[in-house]
């Protein structure tokens, strides 16, 4: 069977999943798995950039697809004036100052010999710049997150079209992702794949925490959209009249109408995105990317840069990963720091890049779409398939119980079994590099 026809048939299996849930469960269920299976498809590709390409261990994909989640609010979110009155330029004062200790710092490290000297400096301006810092941000702080903290309590956004938060995000992913580089990419493998989960975390304890910025634990809610809302829709003649004509009443069609919506701008930015990736891996740089990842040592000696080129595909990863961080947040509409979780933002993401194959972009789109798939219908099936073995014990039954209770952890055991299955039998993963 030719590689064309095989990963044909792939993705037409993953069509035919999606249609035998709309066909079966609802159409809803099946848009909604669409939309965000090329999200994660989206994520996935970010990933095998970094992996598959270069061979960077990056665990703290969370974190950046968590930034993605932020920009959407700062971008799009309109700007909550009793907050900005009440001390949101002395937050920002604040937040300049802490920047001034820091390049202060620097510069003293750079222009001074060192020693003894140049330590004694350098804590000065880092003590003394801290207290000056917490001195003028704290209050600020204070004052924003009493500002009617119920609904709002933070700074809100700019107030523009959210459909610019998606390459802010990528943006500010980036940036993230440079800092991160900066200090980080010279640690090995081992060393890296800790520090950038631990980079994660901080990432998510600053967006729990910091309500000024992100409302914490209390959730930024009513994030705007680039598409008409449902109830607009049914208020539409001209669009009831298309539901009557399709026979599907106005709640229904309203909705599936938003989602098809989605659907379609996902697809274009992964459209977009996928396009950019193949060009990369079959350029020049992609070669010189991949004979980096296979032997750094060698392509040293040639001559490469392998830092920087590692901090320039560890960018463009987490870009990409911030961009469908921010899609998602648009399609929620709301930011939830507290959702953010290793295990789905982390670990799922890996096992897509593995299973559809690490190095090939085709394969992180399939990975993308079959273990989103695999994520949100092995439960129900999970559930299904518990009724069906504990058929006809007493309903008081323990066994009977604790099979139904174990019904949701389907969805762990699958992943594991999906992951050890493919690494057996197709240790490149279904669609391998070439």
């Amino acid at each position: 069977m030719s590689d064309t026809l095989k990963n044909t048939l792939l993705f037409a299996v993953i069509g035919v999943l999606i249609l035998l849930t709309g066909f079966l469960q609802s159409w809803n269920t099946a848009l909604v798995i669409l939309n965000m299976g090329l999200i994660s498809a989206i994520c996935a590709l970010g990933v095998n950039l970094q992996w598959g390409f270069a061979g960077l261990f990056n665990v703290g994909v969370m974190g950046f697809i968590a930034l993605g989640g932020l920009a959407t609010v700062l971008v799009s979110m309109p700007p909550v004036e009793g907050a900005w009155g009440a001390g949101g330029f002395q937050v920002l004062s604040g937040l300049v100052s802490g920047a001034l200790v820091i390049a202060a710092a620097i510069f003293a490290y750079n222009k001074m010999p060192g020693g003894k000297a140049r330590t004694a400096v350098i804590l000065i301006i880092l003590v003394g710049g801290f207290f000056i810092y917490r001195a003028v941000f704290d209050p600020g702080v204070e004052a924003i997150e009493a500002v009617n903290p119920a609904l709002e309590g933070y700074l809100g956004g700019l107030g523009l079209p959210v459909l610019l938060a998606w390459p802010v995000g990528g943006l500010l992913a980036a940036g993230a992702a440079w800092i991160i580089g900066k200090t980080a990419l010279g640690l090995r493998s081992d060393y890296l794949a800790i520090a950038t989960l631990g980079i994660a975390e901080i990432i998510i304890a600053v967006l729990k925490n910091e309500d000024w910025l992100s409302r914490g634990v209390k959730n930024v809610i009513g994030v705007p959209r680039p598409l008409p809302y449902e109830v607009d829709l049914q208020e539409s003649a001209e669009f009831l009249g298309w539901a009557e004509w399709l026979g599907l009443d106005p709640v229904t069609a309203s909705t599936l109408f938003v989602k098809l919506g989605y659907a379609v701008l996902f697809a274009i930015v992964l459209g977009i995105i996928f396009w950019m990736a193949q060009k990369a891996l079959h350029s020049p740089w992609g070669r010189m990317m991949r004979a980096i990842r296979d032997n750094e040592v060698a392509a040293e000696a040639m001559g490469k840069d392998v830092t920087r080129r590692h901090l320039q595909i560890f960018i463009l990863g987490s870009a990409v990963c911030g961009i469908a961080g921010a899609m998602m947040t648009t399609l929620d509409g709301q930011l939830t720091p507290s959702s953010y979780q290793p295990l789905r933002f982390t670990f799922l993401i890996w096992v897509m890049v593995i299973v559809g194959g690490s190095g090939s972009n085709l394969g992180a789109v399939l990975g993308g779409f079959l273990i989103w798939f695999l994520w949100v219908q092995v439960e129900p099936l999970g559930l299904m398939l518990m009724d069906m073995v504990t058929y006809g014990m007493a309903a008081d039954s323990p066994l009977r119980q604790h099979l139904l209770d174990a019904a949701p952890h389907m969805r762990l055991f699958t992943m594991g079994l999906v992951l050890l299955l493919v690494l057996r039998f197709s240790p490149r993963g279904l669609i391998p590099e070439k």
